[in-house]
């Protein structure tokens, strides 16, 4: 199968505001994060890329247009990537959420937590693992199982999803952190994924690159049973 960036959004300016801004409309990168859109272009230079999926909000969008405008492609919308529906906690201040006791659930046990009016992050696991691997399928079917793409969505979406690759029960995603305009590198297989990177902030990614295929070849002598992918 082929080999997912999960991009998260640059900086926006609700993330210097403590407000959780969840699918509230108008949310766009600040400054720094036009910086940081900027620079991915740079940081994927090496890296030929297949294919773009995007979560339908515009913090999203902003932060693919340079590296589409690079690539000379269109992104594909997937809204199972969108940010969680928080229901009635989107747009509050964080330091009011704080007091409410489902704040505690979510941290402690994410995997029960249901946002008013909202949607559950177990729900959000579920779509957003689904929308990916599907997405997956779809690229590795189209370009091949050397394909590398990219799926550019949201924090909490994308630890769900880090959580699901590195088998990790849902209550455990909060030990995950994906900072703005990072990357996670998950490759899938036939049997299960592999995670070849988390919370990627720097750097030159080429080496994300497959190599070559090369004829079979008899393992070496220090060959283990054990996780690596073989590339």
């Amino acid at each position: 199968m082929a080999t997912v960036i999960l991009l998260r959004h640059a900086r926006s300016t609700a993330n210097g505001a403590g407000v959780l801004a969840g699918r509230q409309p108008g949310v766009a990168l600040s400054e720094r994060g036009e910086e940081q859109a900027a620079a991915l272009v740079d940081r994927l230079a090496g890296i030929p890329v297949a294919a773009v999926v995007t979560s339908p909000l515009q913090r999203c969008r902003q932060t693919l247009a340079p590296l589409l405008d690079r690539l000379g492609l269109d992104a594909t919308v997937e809204p199972d990537l969108a940010e969680v529906d928080y229901g009635q906690w989107t747009g509050r201040e964080i330091k009011e959420l704080l007091k409410e006791p489902l704040w505690s659930v979510v941290q402690q046990h994410p995997s029960a937590a249901v946002f008013p009016g909202g949607e559950g992050l177990a729900t959000v696991q579920s779509r957003a693992v689904a929308a990916i691997r599907a997405h997956d399928a779809r690229v590795t079917a189209e370009h091949g199982p050397r394909a590398v793409w990219v799926a550019c969505s949201h924090g909490d979406v994308i630890k769900a999803v880090l959580a699901d690759a590195l088998g990790v029960h849902l209550d455990g995603f909060q030990r995950i952190v994906v900072d703005p305009a990072s990357v996670s590198v998950v490759q899938y297989t036939e049997h299960r994924p592999f995670v070849l990177r988390v919370n990627d902030n720097g750097g030159d990614l080429s080496a994300l690159v497959p190599p070559p295929e090369k004829a079979e070849e008899p393992p070496s002598s220090d060959a283990v049973v054990g996780g690596n992918t073989g590339a």
